[in-house]
C-alpha cells in the first residue's frame, strides 16, 4: 500500500458561497460544525484549515468535539480580518482603533489555535492594500504591515504564525502580494515564529511560477506551509486541483520532494456547483496520482535534461509518469 502524505482542506471547501451576482448563495448556508462533519466524509483527509469566529453558538469544545467525532485535526486556525469592519485594512487601516481591534482578533485566534492545538495561525490580511493610485503612503503602509506582524508574532512566541499571499482581491492591489516582497517583509520583521503559507493558485494568479517561489521561500527557510486548487491565471478562481495546470502543479511537488519538504498537502478550493465532497475526493485523486509518478520518476534524468535546459525531453519523462498513473485505486 502506498504511504501517501497527510491530506488537508480549509473548512471553507465545504461551506457554501455567494458571489456580486448570486447574492443569495448558491447553497444554503453550512455551519462550522456542518462543515467538519463534511470534511470528514471524504474520508482521505487528516487536517482541516478552521476559520475562526465559528457558526453562532458554536463554542472552541464544539469544535474540539466534532473534529474528533470525525477523525480529524486542526491544522491551523484562519480569523477573519477581513470583513466589512477591516474593508481599509487590518494592520494598514489608516484608524489605529480598528488596527487595535485587528490585533486583538488575532490574538484571540492565538488562543484558539493553542485550545485546539493546531500548527499555526494563517493570517491572511485580505483587506490590507490598495485600490487606487496616490490612495495610500507605501512607505507607510510597509511600516504598519510589517510592525503589525512583528506585534502579533513577539505576542505569541509560542505560536508558529503563517501569512498568505496574494497578489489581489479583495483588493485591487493586496499588501502582501508575491513571495519576495513576504520574504522580505518576514526579514524585516526580526522575528522567527513567522513564515509563509504558499497559495499555489496564488503564485499562478500573480504571474509567478509556484515551483519558483517555493524553491525561493525554502531557500530561506520560510516555506511553512502550503495550499494547492488551480485556476485559469486571470483570477483566484480556486479550482479542483489539476484540472487547468497539471504539469506545473507536477513541477511544484518536484520541487518540494528534491528539496525535502514535509508537510499536509492541503485544498483550498470553492467549489461554487459542485458538490463539495466530491470535489474533494477528486482532487485527491489527483494529488495521489502526483505522489505514485514522484516516486517513479527517474528524477536523475530529470536532473540531466535541466542541465542540458532540455525542455522537451524533461516534459517527456514527466508525461509517461505523470498521465500513467492518474487512475483509481484498486
Amino acid at each position: 500500500m502506498t504511504d501517501y502524505p497527510p491530506f488537508g482542506a480549509g473548512l471553507w471547501h465545504f461551506a457554501s458561497y455567494v458571489d456580486r451576482y448570486a447574492t443569495d448563495g448558491y447553497a444554503p448556508e453550512v455551519s462550522t460544525l456542518e462543515q467538519i462533519a463534511r470534511a470528514g466524509s471524504v474520508g482521505e483527509l487528516s487536517y482541516v484549515d478552521v476559520p475562526y469566529p465559528f457558526s453562532e453558538g458554536v463554542s472552541v469544545d464544539d469544535v474540539k468535539q466534532a473534529l474528533a467525532d470525525n477523525g480529524l485535526q486542526a491544522i491551523g486556525v484562519t480569523p477573519e480580518i477581513y470583513m466589512r469592519r477591516f474593508s481599509k485594512g487590518a494592520f494598514t487601516n489608516p484608524d489605529p482603533e480598528v488596527r487595535a481591534a485587528a490585533l486583538a482578533a488575532l490574538n484571540e485566534a492565538a488562543d484558539v489555535v493553542r485550545a485546539l492545538e493546531a500548527k499555526y495561525l494563517k493570517v491572511w490580511p485580505g483587506q490590507d492594500g490598495w485600490d487606487y493610485p496616490l490612495q495610500v503612503n507605501h512607505h507607510e503602509q510597509w511600516e504598519l504591515a510589517v510592525s503589525g506582524m512583528r506585534e502579533l508574532a513577539q505576542a505569541n512566541p509560542d505560536i508558529k504564525i503563517v501569512i498568505e499571499y496574494k497578489p489581489r482581491e479583495p483588493r485591487n492591489k493586496m499588501f502582501w502580494d508575491s513571495a519576495a516582497k513576504t520574504a522580505l517583509g518576514i526579514k524585516a520583521m526580526g522575528v522567527d515564529n513567522v513564515g509563509v503559507l504558499l497559495d499555489f493558485g496564488h503564485a499562478l494568479f500573480g504571474g509567478e511560477s509556484p515551483a519558483a517561489a517555493a524553491q525561493l521561500l525554502i531557500d530561506h527557510d520560510l516555506l511553512w506551509a502550503m495550499d494547492v486548487n488551480d485556476n485559469l491565471r486571470s483570477w483566484d478562481d480556486d479550482m479542483v486541483v489539476g484540472t487547468v495546470h497539471p504539469i506545473e502543479l507536477f513541477e511544484y511537488f518536484y520541487t518540494l520532494k528534491i528539496n525535502g519538504w514535509e508537510g499536509v498537502w492541503q485544498l483550498d478550493q470553492f467549489p461554487f456547483r459542485e458538490d463539495t465532497v466530491e470535489a474533494a475526493k477528486l482532487s485527491i485523486r489527483f494529488l495521489k496520482a502526483i505522489w505514485r509518478s514522484l516516486e517513479q520518476l527517474d528524477i536523475e534524468a530529470l536532473k540531466a535534461a535541466q542541465a542540458r535546459q532540455d525542455a522537451l525531453g524533461a516534459q517527456r519523462l514527466v508525461q509517461d509518469v505523470l498521465f500513467a498513473n492518474i487512475r483509481d485505486e484498486a
